[in-house]
């Protein structure tokens, strides 16, 4: 059954159809554009010059910002996994089963239709280049979830290793990891986030040859995650300015950033960027960062303040997505939908009823100037990461309900010990108190009860889809399995 809120969706789309597009370009929708996702790991909202930080110097991602459309109200998940299970099915990470970044709970449900797997249907060819983090058992990995091309490391992170399914090669290190291309290892030379930009890069370079065949390439680095492991070049460049772990954490930033400016080069001199949509993001509040710089915000990754859950998001297609600031409040669950639309792809029962997210292509088109209804929605955050088997218990431990402005916070990271317990629901509104400072619960109770109401539905919808709460991992990680069949065991 589709549900109303794909019809909605449906009716916005023939709407944006049938009226002339307000830029005076053609519309968005069924365009077709090749389309590269820059996703990076661990950077703050606050973690990029065009957002005001005083030292860190980012000139390649501000230019996205500056010639593109950028969201000024993006919410993404508290961690990693849950935002990526989100991006990649337009719905929330807890009816995806992903509750975690560890222990079987960062798997990718496996009946999940994933946005490769729409566009690969809609006449796309795909690529994933760097961090997957949802399944590294065979049936998990990205080759199984729509990618055509796939080079990526384990784990959430390189090097990282945990009891069960999820941990990376065996011996890896930021510099000449092992990653898995395909079907195989190969052993790499060189920096992790060169080697993810290159590779993809070189992959471009292969499939551009078909111009009735668009691509995804999806972009997905580790850094500037830790361990902070830095080309000593790029921590030159803050070493003395900063403190030391902020001089390794911005210098990962600035390589990536330099490696954003070869992409969009690339792309200019191969006379791909006329049809290319480059869109940058991050996957969760910043870390290292926020100690000298967090946009104003409170909290940080980890938490459902908004220093934990505001992300970047840049659109740039030049001469099709005009310069503007997007004020209308999207999310990380609005990416499939809108992506899909894009490219044409047929929609069906299975995406109406998986999809939550809307279609961002009536503000994309649009410019600021321009005024448009944008109905009120509901986004709820949550840290998750309750101890295994106790998910009711974690009902209320560290989550957030947004609704227009409002904020209702339960910022505890403790888990209830009984459902029973209630938890002290904090209010704010952002559009008076965007740094989240001062509590109205006291002044205003209805509303707290109103939006108290409204989470507890959305918990009551989430609790049929906790698939991997009782997982039971393999005795030994995949990668580490996978690396001794090919090299051997030592």
């Amino acid at each position: 059954m589709i549900s109303p809120l794909w019809r909605r969706f449906q009716l916005l789309l023939s709407a944006i159809v049938f009226v002339p597009n307000l830029l005076g370009a053609e519309a968005l929708t069924n365009s077709r554009p090749n389309i590269v996702v820059i996703l990076t790991d661990d950077q703050g909202y606050g973690d990029l010059s065009c957002h005001g930080n005083p030292v860190l110097k980012t000139p390649n991602l501000d230019r996205l910002h500056r010639e593109g459309a950028r969201f000024a109200d993006f919410t993404v998940s508290p961690t990693c996994s849950p935002t990526r299970s989100a991006l990649l099915t337009g719905r929330h990470e807890f009816k995806n089963g992903v509750t975690h970044t560890i222990a079987e709970r960062e798997r990718l449900r496996l009946d999940a239709l994933t946005l490769p797997q729409v566009l690969k249907a809609a006449g796309y060819t795909t690529g994933i280049f760097g961090k997957w983090h949802l399944g590294d058992e065979d049936a998990y990995l990205p080759n199984r979830r729509g990618f055509d091309e796939v080079f990526i490391h384990g784990a959430g992170g390189i090097g990282q290793s945990y009891a069960g399914s999820c941990g990376d090669a065996p011996g890896n290190t930021y510099f000449n990891p092992a990653i898995w291309h395909n079907d195989k290892f190969v052993k790499t030379s060189g920096y992790c986030t060169d080697l993810f930009f290159g590779e993809a890069t070189r992959w471009i370079d292969q499939v551009k040859e078909k111009p009735s065949q668009p691509f995804l390439a999806w972009i997905a680095t580790n850094a500037p995650h830790g361990p902070l492991q830095v080309r000593p070049e790029d921590e030159a460049r803050y070493k003395g300015k900063v403190s030391a772990d902020e001089a390794k954490f911005y210098g990962m930033i600035a390589n990536i950033d330099d490696r954003v400016g070869d992409l969009l080069t690339y792309l200019e001199k191969t006379g791909l960027e006329r049809n290319t949509l480059v869109i940058f993001m991050n996957d969760n509040g910043g870390t290292v960062g926020v100690q000298r710089f967090n946009a104003g915000m409170r909290g940080a990754k980890g938490t459902v303040w908004r220093g934990g859950t505001r992300g970047a998001a840049f659109w740039r297609w030049k001469g099709r997505i005009e310069p503007h600031t997007i004020e209308a409040t999207a999310a990380h669950i609005d990416l499939f939908p809108t992506l899909a639309a894009i490219a044409g792809a047929k929609t069906d029962a299975k995406i109406g009823a998986q999809v939550e997210g809307r279609s961002l292509i009536e503000p994309l088109e649009k410019v600021a100037k321009e005024s448009y209804v944008w109905p009120e929605r509901t986004l709820v955050s949550h840290f998750g990461r309750w101890p295994k088997g106790q998910a009711a218990a974690g009902k209320y431990a560290t989550c957030c309900l947004r609704q227009g402005s409002w904020t209702l916070v339960q910022p505890t990271t403790s888990v209830q010990p009984t459902t029973s317990v209630r938890p002290n629901w904090q209010l704010y509104d952002l559009a008076t108190d965007p740094g989240q400072q001062k509590n109205l619960a006291s002044q205003m109770p209805e509303k707290v009860k109103e939006l108290a109401k409204a989470y507890d539905q959305w918990w009551e919808s989430v609790v049929p889809n906790l698939v991997n709460e009782e997982a039971i991992g393999p005795k030994e990680n995949p990668f580490k399995e996978r690396y001794w069949r090919q090299f051997g065991k030592p």
